[in-house]
């Protein structure tokens, strides 16, 4: 059991041991590789160390919050260590609109609230899995001077770098697969999040909001490319030549 190989390596993170312990212990006997760690400062390390393919991470912990984790993660842009678009699902224990936005503007791909079921957290997991870990596509994509590269995970506006999350990346890759054509929240739940049960259909709203202000605001006077149309969905418009 012990040589066959693991359906990806996780790292969970949680201050209390015996959340810790039993998730470890449940995601180990449905085949991942689990490491786990009390802290940001542990969890920060363990990154480093084992190069995790997705981050569990509690809010609370006891040292930083998990959310300071993921934005120290999210500035390792550029280093080469990939832990800036290394997914990551929240555990909180609050499911207020705010506290999700907060994880979700932090870089996080999906949170779940405690109390959960295990069915789900592994469902989610895999879901994550599924959408990050393969390149979208074989070529670059161009939408004027936005270029997105699946291969390199790289995205860039008039030449400039933008840090995306890996949902952020893949909401952004289909969009500008897309181009040109509307797509509705429930088309971009299905291809973005590839859940195996019903989505909430806020989380597209939030993310698309966290896509245009990466890629439209900072774009120093640049055609705004992500227009929302009401009633319908979104569309990436190709500057008109």
């Amino acid at each position: 059991m012990d040589t066959a190989t693991p359906e990806a390596r996780l790292l969970v993170v949680d201050d209390e041991p015996n959340i810790r312990e039993l998730l470890s212990a449940s995601l180990r006997f449905v085949g991942f590789r689990v490491t786990s760690a009390a802290n940001g400062a542990d969890a920060l390390a363990a990154v480093a160390k084992e190069r995790p393919d997705l981050v569990v991470l509690d809010v609370m912990l006891p040292d930083i919050s998990g959310f300071a984790v993921v934005r120290r993660l999210r500035e390792a842009v550029g280093s080469g260590s990939g832990a800036d678009h290394l997914p990551v699902l929240f555990l909180t224990a609050k499911d207020g609109v705010d506290d999700k936005i907060s994880g979700l503007t932090a870089g996080g791909d999906d949170y779940v609230t405690k109390p959960f079921s295990l069915e789900e957290l592994i469902a989610r997991i895999r879901a994550i899995l599924r959408r990050t870990g393969a390149p979208t596509g074989e070529g670059r994509l161009v939408a004027g001077d936005l270029e997105l590269d699946p291969v390199g995970h790289q995205v860039l506006r008039g030449g400039r770098p933008v840090s995306l999350s890996p949902t952020e990346f893949r909401l952004l890759a289909y969009l500008m697969t897309h181009a040109d054509r509307v797509v509705s929240k429930m088309q971009i739940l299905e291809h973005v999040w590839a859940y195996d049960f019903g989505g909430d259909h806020s989380i597209v709203e939030s993310y698309i909001s966290y896509v245009r202000r990466k890629v439209d605001s900072g774009a120093d006077g640049s055609v705004k490319l992500i227009h929302t149309v009401r009633g319908i969905g979104y569309v990436l418009r190709r500057p008109q030549t």
